[in-house]
């Protein structure tokens, strides 16, 4: 009927954070007679308030429609939501009260006073309960085990560092996790400053686990290592160590070491040493080493010189180890790995899929090529590599999505992204906010679990993971993705589907024309043939998705909506869909600068000028001098300066700010003191020459364009801070008038860049890709186009 239509609209409003129209519809069902008290409704409606932080109201509402309803799995589950851990210490009070001699009574009321942090009360509770045990100190009891285990992270949270020893040596023997034990003890040892045993305790940890590495920082703690050592002893034990591994044939030496290479000197030893190594091996051959310790050696020195940037060495050494042994597949991961750190993301995949071809069965490196199949913006063909591994009769990508294969979902939505296909992007990034919405709903299966079973420390560790859930990089990944598409459909919205296939042929000649239609035949012809065969798809699986649906149902929401890709980029208000993915990283991934200023920009478009306002000085404080955040300034600035119809109150207050954050300067001579400060950093004077243009139209005339001093040719010391991808931000800027009118200086600007990057694509001569196809046979495209003509 209405009514419960209506409420599935207002559970649809909260999942979308919509509160203000979720709060219409409960209004609307509340306001019949009928349903004036009905439980659901007042526990939805409360839930919503609670999110527009009327806590009191909440609470009220939430109760009313549990007394309405008590039988009512949502009206439960809405009141756990709340997580009115008060309320919880009271009911846990009262069913003690009603059941002492149930145990999940005594430990609900301790964990209770554990989360409200009062962890005297809670021990004592603990203490209390375990006195009412019975077990003998001989006898292997696990839940007994657990709740000793517990009790004793209840008094370290207290700190009582002294009292949590003497009671792990009181109760070792009845415990059952002897890993535990030992690895609590060498913390509280570390704590109470008793260096000596921990030590020993860490001592022993690392042997039973040498690839754990929290057992080196205590050790190293411990020791209290800094620079009392002899420094010469690095370059022994670093020789002693290769040398042995080498011989031996170990593949992740490499990455063994990989943390020493932020120390120049340290790398300098180790490219020394392995040099050496291979100029001893060429010259003496094999007479006590075995023939496979130069192929090692060669594979460690082109990892080596891959991480210090010189891919042209790298690539030589590799191709020399594939030319001895071509059936070794880390050779080729390796190849592949250096392309894509040289910016050939392309041939990347070329080696990496030879690397897959070698293997097929392996797991790993089946997912490895699907990823940079993904970054080379080949989205079908990763599909069908991950297809090799994914359930036989279903579609690979459903299958990922059910397994909630994350690490695919975001490299399809960036590929997607890369391709202009936000409507897919989109898609691939609400996958993923889904999948935490599901892992949120999944978790209140534990809550009942927990207590009866007594895994009190995972309980406890479950409940501090549902309030940072989406701290997860997989959620902040999708979430910066989202957040920058709607952007940038707020700014260019999509046209129709008519008009977005039209291009501007205004300058394309006779055969450029003729080549621009055949492909839009091209792709119009492909799109028809997916939808087809997403059809076809659709219908084999609705009768095993059938069950699946109908249980889905059943859940608190309703039934889920369909992502349709298309609705997506139409969406009418892209910046609300943006403040959706936006508020969670506020909260919980307040560290990163990329946050506060996706923030700003999402603001700066809704003209809120005290959330502006509190972005940048939220991103001052992580790194006051980044390229981006300067530009955020200035605009900032510049909006406050130009804006007329701002409130007394709002004006005073950002008066104030400005001049705290700006100080006597206007944005130009604000901007020009970046640039003078910043003189000798690419990106950051790309950043100052940008705004220049906005601030002043007559500022930056093409002769004193940023090449006009040319990066790669005006300083040395500025040419070895380079990389790759600065200088293909720089090119990209010239290229699309954010530097000026610079598109003759952009050429050549590529050709030098290309001299210092020889297999970057982005610098690769006009042409490149075309005759790459040719050369690799691929003549599909122009036999396509000879059919069309015919």
């Amino acid at each position: 009927n209405r009514c419960t239509s209506l409420w599935i609209k207002a559970s649809r409003c909260y999942e979308h954070k919509q509160y203000r129209n979720g709060l219409k519809f409960c209004k609307q069902i509340l306001s019949n007679p009928k349903f004036a008290e009905h439980g659901e409704t007042l526990a939805m409606k409360g839930l919503t308030l609670n999110c527009l932080g009327k806590k009191e109201d909440a609470y009220d509402l939430v109760r009313r429609g549990l007394r309405n309803d008590l039988k009512s799995h949502v009206c439960w589950h809405v009141y756990g939501l709340l997580q009115d851990l008060e309320g919880y210490r009271e009911t846990r009070y009262q069913l003690l009260q009603l059941r002492p001699a149930q145990r999940a009574s005594w430990i609900g009321y301790a964990i209770a006073y554990h989360l409200l942090e009062d962890y005297e009360m809670a021990a004592k509770i603990i203490e209390e309960f375990r006195k009412t045990q019975q077990t003998s100190p001989d006898k292997v009891d696990y839940e007994y085990s657990e709740l000793l285990l517990y009790q004793n992270q209840v008094l370290r949270e207290a700190g009582l560092n002294k009292e949590a020893l003497e009671h792990l040596s009181n109760y070792e023997k009845q415990i059952c996790d002897k890993l535990a034990v030992e690895e609590t003890r060498g913390e509280l040892l570390l704590r109470l400053e008793r260096m000596e045993e921990a030590t020993k305790v860490y001592r022993h940890l690392q042997e039973r686990n040498p690839e754990n590495w929290c057992y080196y920082h205590g050790l190293e703690k411990s020791l209290k290592a800094g620079t009392a050592h002899p420094r010469v002893k690095f370059r022994e034990c670093l020789d002693r160590y290769l040398r042995l591994n080498f011989s031996k044939g170990c593949p992740p030496v490499f990455t063994t070491l990989k943390s020493l290479y932020h120390d120049k000197e340290k790398v300098a030893i180790i490219e020394e040493l392995v040099v050496g190594y291979e100029t001893s091996l060429k010259g003496y051959g094999d007479k006590e080493e075995p023939p496979t310790t130069l192929l090692w050696v060669q594979y460690f020195l082109a990892q080596h010189y891959n991480m210090v940037g010189q891919q042209t060495l790298a690539l030589e050494y590799i191709n020399a180890a594939i030319e001895s042994t071509p059936t070794l597949i880390e050779l080729f991961v390796i190849k592949a790995k250096i392309y894509k750190h040289a910016g050939n993301i392309k041939e990347a995949a070329q080696w990496m899929d030879e690397a897959q071809a070698l293997d097929t069965a392996d797991r790993f490196i089946n997912s490895k090529c699907a990823k940079y199949m993904l970054k080379a913006g080949l989205v079908k063909e990763a599909e069908e590599m991950c297809s090799k591994f994914t359930r036989e009769g279903a579609s690979a990508v459903e299958n990922l999505n059910e397994m909630q294969c994350m690490w695919f979902q975001t490299e399809c939505a960036l590929a997607y992204k890369g391709m202009n296909k936000y409507g897919d992007a989109l898609k691939k990034c609400h996958e993923i906010e889904r999948h935490f919405v599901e892992i949120t709903d999944d978790q209140f299966d534990f809550h009942t679990y927990c207590m009866r079973k007594m895994t009190l420390r995972s309980y406890v560790d479950l409940l501090k993971l549902e309030d940072l859930l989406r701290q997860h990089p997989f959620y902040y990944k999708a979430a910066r993705t989202a957040i920058q598409i709607y952007l940038g459909l707020h700014d260019n919205p999509l046209t129709d589907d008519s008009k977005e296939m039209q291009a501007d042929t205004a300058n394309l000649s006779d055969k450029e024309l003729k080549k621009l239609r055949n492909k839009q035949r091209r792709a119009q012809k492909k799109a028809q043939l997916e939808e087809e065969k997403k059809t076809a798809e659709k219908e084999k699986q609705l009768k095993n998705q059938k069950k699946k649906k109908e249980d889905d149902d059943e859940e608190i929401g309703g039934p889920k909506e369909e992502l349709i890709p298309t609705s997506w980029p139409s969406v009418e208000n892209p910046l609300e869909e943006a403040v959706k993915f936006l508020t969670p990283l506020k909260h919980l991934v307040r560290d990163k600068i990329d946050t506060h200023l996706l923030a700003f920009e999402i603001y700066f478009r809704k003209e809120k000028y005290l959330l502006m306002l509190q972005s940048v000085k939220r991103a001052v404080a992580i790194d006051r001098d980044n390229p981006w955040l300067h530009q955020c300034l200035v605009r900032f600035f510049k909006g406050v300066s130009e804006s007329t119809d701002l409130p007394v109150a709002v004006r005073t207050v950002l008066k104030q700010e400005i001049t705290r954050l700006f100080g006597d300067s206007n944005a130009s001579s604000f901007n020009q003191e970046y640039l003078s400060k910043h003189s000798r950093s690419i990106p950051h004077r790309v950043a100052g020459r940008g705004l220049s243009l906005t601030l002043t139209v007559s500022h930056l005339s093409p002769s004193h364009s940023l090449t006009q001093s040319h990066p790669l040719t005006h300083s040395p010391s500025l040419t070895l801070s380079l990389t790759h991808s600065i200088c293909t931000d720089v090119l990209e800027s010239l290229g699309n008038g954010v530097l000026g009118d610079c598109k003759e200086r952009a050429e050549a600007y590529r050709a030098a860049c290309h001299k210092l990057y020889p297999y970057t694509l982005a610098f690769m001569p006009p042409g490149y890709e075309e005759s790459a196809k040719m050369a690799n046979g691929d003549t599909s495209m122009e036999t396509e186009e000879l059919t069309n003509e015919m």
